[in-house]
């Protein structure tokens, strides 16, 4: 088991995280907190158990805080593939409601942020929760194809979980080796970047994202 501390700070967006992470061959366990001014002032807290198999998200709990808000998600992949969330909101404030509600999005009904069109998205084939512009969750895709070690470009479906509103999302990325501790990484929006990773897999560098302290 390897045992890491590390520090970000935000590029294009002001941020500041710091996440304590265990390392094993299969998968990982992190907690963290974020600070960031995207959209209005906020700290996030997060809890996240990947430890798979294969680096598969089992559990991410996340809490977020501003003034005179607060709000939490507890994001949750079974043993067959299926997502689920519990969400809860206080207080006031311009964001997109937290959250996914699976079960009323594939009866056709509307969901807090969450739509039935990405709750179909999400199925068995999505493996991987993706916290926004949280530098930590890149490495669970990366380090189970080792795509920062060997050649290789695989596609994804991920929960995103947008910040600091906590709502969740389904999201198309892809991941493709270029050279040993570095991956291409692109959306079909448009948005690439090249990440720099250590031994590790840990982001050292993400262009308009973060970067190392």
């Amino acid at each position: 088991m390897i045992r890491r501390m590390v520090l970000w700070r935000g590029l294009e967006e002001w941020t500041a995280e710091a996440a304590r992470v265990e390392i094993g061959d299969d998968g990982l366990r992190a907690t963290g907190t974020q600070l960031g001014s995207h959209r209005l002032p906020y700290r996030l807290d997060y809890a996240l158990d990947a430890t798979g198999p294969g680096f598969a998200t089992r559990h991410l709990r996340v809490a977020a805080a501003g003034e005179n808000w607060r709000r939490s998600i507890d994001l949750l992949r079974d043993e067959t593939g299926r997502w689920h969330c519990n969400a809860q909101q206080e207080g006031e404030v311009a964001l997109a409601a937290p959250g996914l509600a699976a079960e009323a999005a594939a009866a056709g009904l509307a969901a807090p942020g969450f739509t039935a069109e990405a709750a179909a998205a999400l199925g068995p084939e999505a493996l991987d929760c993706d916290l926004g512009l949280c530098p930590l969750t890149n490495l669970m895709p990366i380090r189970r194809h080792a795509l920062d070690r060997a050649r290789g470009a695989h596609d994804f479906t991920m929960a995103w979980v947008s910040v600091p509103d906590l709502a969740v999302h389904a999201d198309r990325q892809r991941y493709e080796h270029l050279a040993p501790g570095r991956v291409a990484f692109s959306q079909p929006t448009g948005f690439a970047a090249e990440l720099e990773l250590d031994d590790d897999g840990l982001v050292v560098h993400y262009p308009q994202i973060a970067e190392r302290v």
